[in-house]
């Protein structure tokens, strides 16, 4: 039986993504995203790298080369969520921190798509990636500067993600830039969790990173990588520190 349950109520209108990497979007909302595209839904997504130093072997993948790898596995990814409008912000993968202009380069995208809910990473960046937390306080900032009209959430997770994968993450050294993001689920503003097909169309817009994620599914076995991360978990800007 395929299942797909929101617990939110009321409605996500068009929908803004803004992520850093190729992939985070697909981990953190591809289930999201495909719901909201089947309702009928408008979703832009809008990614700050291309993800160019995200190899343990560069000197077989040097950034150009991997650049472009990435850029089409970003488009066979959105198309499976049904998502088809797609920006480039143009940072360097690893610099957003210290870059320039990217709260500008957001409010452009908020001035021009003009959303009614914005996803991105928390404070926290997630994983606590300093490329995480760059593109949370340009959105961040954008959203305020444009009146703060539009719903903002924050990527997050719960404290039964936590304890059901606990182990298998710290094994894989995922919290490596800090500690994780928890929101107990009566706090949340948006909650999916993915079943049956719906969820077989997650894993596919996730695996479509091939570059990102054959390595990693195969340490871990489809079966648990299918169910890892099934379920995608947002809180509200307003209702964290």
């Amino acid at each position: 039986m395929t299942e797909t349950t929101f617990v939110v109520g009321e409605d996500l209108g068009t929908v803004l993504g803004v992520w850093a990497h190729p992939d985070d979007e697909a981990y953190l909302s591809a289930g999201t995203m495909a719901a909201l595209r089947d309702a009928g839904h408008r979703v832009v997504v809008a990614t700050a790298t291309y993800g160019e130093q995200g190899t343990e072997d560069p000197d077989s993948l040097p950034p150009d080369r991997l650049a472009a790898i990435r850029e089409d596995e970003m488009q066979t990814s959105l198309a499976v969520a049904g998502v088809q409008e797609h920006h480039w912000l143009g940072y360097r993968d690893g610099e957003c921190g210290s870059a320039e202009g990217g709260v500008a380069a957001v409010a452009r995208l908020i001035d021009e798509v003009r959303p009614d809910t914005i996803l991105t990473f928390g404070p926290d960046g997630m994983t606590g990636h300093a490329d995480h937390r760059a593109v949370c306080a340009w959105t961040t900032e954008a959203w305020r500067a444009a009146g703060g009209q539009a719903r903002l959430l924050y990527a997050t997770l719960t404290p039964g993600f936590h304890e059901e994968w606990g182990a298998l993450n710290d094994r894989l050294g995922l919290w490596l830039y800090g500690d994780p993001p928890v929101t107990p689920e009566g706090e949340l503003a948006l909650y999916v969790t993915l079943d049956g097909a719906d969820l077989d169309r997650k894993i596919k817009a996730v695996l479509a990173h091939v570059s990102q994620t054959s390595g990693l599914a195969a340490e871990v076995g489809a079966e648990t990588f299918r169910r890892w991360w099934r379920a995608e978990a947002f809180v509200a800007a307003d209702r964290t520190p």
